[in-house]
């Protein structure tokens, strides 16, 4: 007589089960974090000061934190707790004539230790400059400048001196610092015409001046023409 099939059972496979894909959009903790990454996360928290959502102390301490970062994983709680942190995705901005919206490509340094330093004329300025005055002076004047990247970050330290940056009057500049028995000043200015650079300037002041503003009868018509032709485009 014939025996009544049965229905066979799945066998377990031998050995540990293979994990499964990532899942899309999961943030890759591990690598490691770039200067333009850390830059990103340094504007989502000055952001966040500006509305009110952090106090100049909490912005102070995240923002070492940020710089000191080596991995994306150690920054992603820095934002977590903010609106377009946690890994959220920003907006981003449509393409400009001037290169990258995010800063790249080393940081151009300038330094006086009881001494002046000064940058000036025409040249072709970076995607990010620091500044730092130890009982001397920095001048960054960026009225010939000629800007291949649309943003351009200058942080600027101050103690017991100066760092001066002046602007043309046609382009956007913002920033945000603190000044400590000392002064950080920034006179913001938009430009009209949405395709302009913009500078952003961070830093601090401890008995020292930070300042930034735009330079009366200095204006830079079509700056991207200008760009071009520099480059022999």
């Amino acid at each position: 007589m014939d025996l009544e099939k049965q229905p066979q059972q799945p066998v377990a496979p031998a050995g540990p089960v293979p994990a499964g894909p990532t899942p899309a959009g999961a943030a890759p903790v591990g690598i490691r974090a770039s200067d333009a990454d850390r830059d990103r996360f340094a504007d989502i928290l000055r952001e966040a000061m500006a509305e009110g959502r952090l106090t100049a102390d909490e912005h102070a301490e995240r923002v070492d934190l940020v710089y000191r970062a080596r991995t994306l994983g150690e920054l992603e709680p820095l934002v977590g707790d903010l609106p377009a942190g946690g890994g959220a995705a920003r907006p981003s901005a449509p393409p400009s004539p001037y290169g990258p919206e995010v800063p790249s490509g080393p940081a151009e340094n300038l330094v006086a230790v009881f001494s002046a330093s000064t940058r000036r004329g025409r040249w072709r300025v970076g995607g990010r400059t620091n500044a730092f005055a130890l009982f001397g002076s920095v001048e960054i004047d960026l009225t010939e400048a000629l800007f291949g990247q649309r943003l351009t970050v200058v942080n600027a330290t101050s103690v017991f001196g100066s760092v001066e940056i002046k602007v043309p009057e046609n382009i956007s500049l913002r920033g945000s610092g603190t000044g400590i028995f000392g002064n950080f000043e920034v006179d913001t200015l938009e430009s009209a015409d949405p395709e302009a650079p913009v500078v952003v300037v961070n830093g601090y002041s401890v008995f020292g001046n930070v300042e930034a503003k735009p330079k009366r009868g200095k204006l830079i018509a079509n700056l991207h023409k200008q760009l071009r032709k520099h480059l022999g485009g």
